[in-house]
């Protein structure tokens, strides 16, 4: 399973932005997929639903809920993350990555994983 994260960017507080992790590899249809973030100076931390390719709960971390809405395109492979009312706090390197444990938060669990795609939030 291959995974390319991309779509962060520089947005004031308030705004909105959405991530795109496109998938290929001929199994991944049997992994779920969520987003993880990473600030500076700490540690990585889910954000976002880890969501099953064929459907399945969706799970948020506090601090996004409400604000962030992960979903997928099965047609086109890849999984979205639409993030509104974009905090400073929020700034980080965002990540997707896959699991076949569906529902997980835990970063053991995922066993692949993008690059990252930069999100900064200006005050």
């Amino acid at each position: 399973v291959q995974l390319q994260a991309s779509g962060g960017g520089l947005v004031q507080a308030g705004g909105s932005l959405r991530l795109s992790c496109a998938a290929s590899g001929r199994t991944f249809s049997s992994y779920a997929v969520g987003w993880f973030r990473q600030a500076p100076g700490k540690e990585r931390e889910f954000v976002a639903g880890t969501i099953s390719w064929s459907g399945g709960s969706t799970y948020y971390a506090d601090s996004v809920k409400g604000r962030f809405t992960i979903s997928r395109d099965n047609a086109k492979n890849t999984v979205y993350l639409q993030m509104n009312s974009l905090k400073p706090e929020d700034t980080a390197v965002y990540y997707c990555a896959a699991t076949k444990t569906v529902g997980s938060s835990y970063i053991p669990h995922y066993d692949y994983w993008g690059q990252g795609t930069l999100v900064t939030v200006s005050s």
